[in-house]
């Protein structure tokens, strides 16, 4: 039987209503990502689970466990659920026990944000808060301490997201087939963060069932033991990290690795930076796992050299507000390593209009060769724009593609040939007001990073020197 809810609307004197909050779970949108992907081929899209009611994906579980409980018996009216959980999961449940009349005890490790305790009590539930440093199998883990709780508590039931079989089922029941049917059937890859696995395992099989081609890939933060199990088989020593939701210390029963192909490492700065990318360049605001999943998938594009055919979907689980008091915030960012105070409020246009000429030079795709090395000679710049007749950007050249054209020895090099066949197209876009942090991780790789306006007309270009010599004047 499917886990699935039925949309049921009711109407009355042409009144379109939800019969209650469980029926608005799921058919959440894949959303197009265009600022953090520039520069890639293929067709990047993150389906955004904080539409859910509750604010994330775990929202698809939460009542399917619950229903699940009731048909076999273990759970009766007036009833307790107890769940370990990182908070997601726990407000899944909470808004199915709110409709159903359950309480609920929650026990989550003490590295949590305050926002989700918060939350969790919004709910009327019970939080149990215990110490992450310490194994899974110690009297104090929040696994351990959950399960003496059901043992204390009469007719409650632990949940167990981790080694509860419905978990993935509901997402190969709910989240497999709707992006089945929102890509049409043309999605190529799906790319998810990896906790209890419930969601990359039910919606990858799904996915799979229907085009075993469909590559899934997991992203998991460093120190987790799963990137190592899935590569080796070996279990390995977990070691701290600061993003929540994903990596695990143990193997959990809802995982099934035979599901996933790859596995792609992150750490802990690389995805709380792209968190804040995403809510300032993509206007989404979601949490530190969607930021790790992101930066996993750009990884992944990047090392498989994925083309314009492919069809990426990455699954952002839930909502920037349970962070606020962490990744959003800069004295916690600061504190913790990811932040240089110094720098970090710093945008583009501060640093193009400190450029000795506040003049912006650039080209056309039909200008010819010798005279755009002339523009470059006369200016001393090693790179230009190319632009189109509405000045929106086409692309870059640079003196080393000149070179290298000049230099090839099976063409016939006449002095009326044009630039058009020597453009680089790979070229990073920001806004005026994108931050340091956001052109460094753009610039690492590349010669250069394009700043546009919001009529993406160019207005400014800046290179590894540009930032060097605006970040050395600011120490005179």
């Amino acid at each position: 039987m499917s886990n699935t809810p039925t949309i049921d609307r009711t109407s009355a004197n042409s009144i379109s209503f939800h019969k209650d909050i469980l029926t608005t779970i799921g058919n959440t949108p894949l959303v197009r990502l265009n600022s953090v992907t520039s520069g890639l081929d293929p067709l990047v899209l993150a389906k955004v689970e904080s539409f859910n009611p509750g604010g994330s994906v775990k929202d698809r579980i939460g009542w399917p466990i619950i229903e699940d409980a009731e048909r076999d018996g273990r759970l009766r009216p007036g009833g307790t659920i107890v769940e370990a959980t990182s908070g997601n999961t726990g407000v899944g449940l909470a808004i199915a026990a709110a409709i159903k009349g359950y309480r609920c005890i929650f026990v989550m490790p003490d590295k949590m944000s305050q926002e989700k305790i918060l939350l969790l009590r919004a709910y009327g539930a019970r939080v149990v808060v215990t110490p992450t440093a310490v194994e899974p199998e110690d009297p104090r883990s929040y696994y351990s301490v959950a399960r003496r709780l059901v043992e204390e508590t009469p007719n409650s039931i632990l949940a167990n997201q981790y080694y509860n079989p419905v978990n993935p089922q509901a997402h190969y029941d709910s989240t497999g087939p709707e992006i089945w049917e929102q890509t049409a059937g043309q999605i190529t890859h799906l790319i998810a963060g990896m906790g209890t696995g419930g969601t990359i395992t039910g919606t990858g099989r799904y996915l799979k069932e229907q085009n075993p081609h469909i590559q899934v890939v997991g992203v998991d933060p460093i120190g987790s033991i799963l990137y190592e199990l899935h590569r080796s088989g070996q279990y390995t020593m977990a070691e701290g990290y600061k993003v929540e939701g994903i990596g695990e210390d143990f193997l959990p029963g809802t995982t099934d690795m035979s599901v996933i192909d790859e596995i792609i490492q992150v750490n802990d700065r690389e995805s709380l930076l792209m968190t804040r990318r995403l809510v300032r360049e993509e206007g989404i605001f979601s949490g530190g796992s969607g930021g790790a999943v992101v930066m996993g998938a750009l990884r992944y594009i990047h090392n498989q050299h994925l083309g314009p055919e492919a069809v990426v979907v990455i699954i952002l689980p839930d909502s920037g507000s349970r962070y606020l008091s962490k990744v959003f915030d800069d004295d916690w960012m600061r504190e913790n390593g990811f932040l240089d105070q110094v720098w970090s409020d710093i945008r583009a246009g501060d640093i193009q209009s400190k450029k000795d000429s506040g003049q912006i030079y650039t080209a056309r795709a039909g200008d010819r060769l010798l005279d755009v090395v002339t523009l470059m000679k006369e200016h001393n710049i090693s790179q230009l724009p190319v632009v189109n007749t509405e000045e929106r950007l086409v692309g870059l050249v640079s003196e080393i593609d000149l070179l290298n054209h000049l230099l090839k020895t099976d063409h016939v090099h006449q002095a009326d040939e044009t630039i058009e066949g020597m453009l680089n197209t790979d070229v990073p876009v920001v806004g005026q007001n994108a931050r340091l942090e956001t052109l460094m991780s753009l610039i690492k790789d590349r010669p250069a990073v394009v700043i546009v306006n919001n009529e993406d007309r160019v207005k400014g270009i800046l290179t590894k020197i540009d930032i060097l010599d605006y970040l050395s004047s600011q120490l005179k």
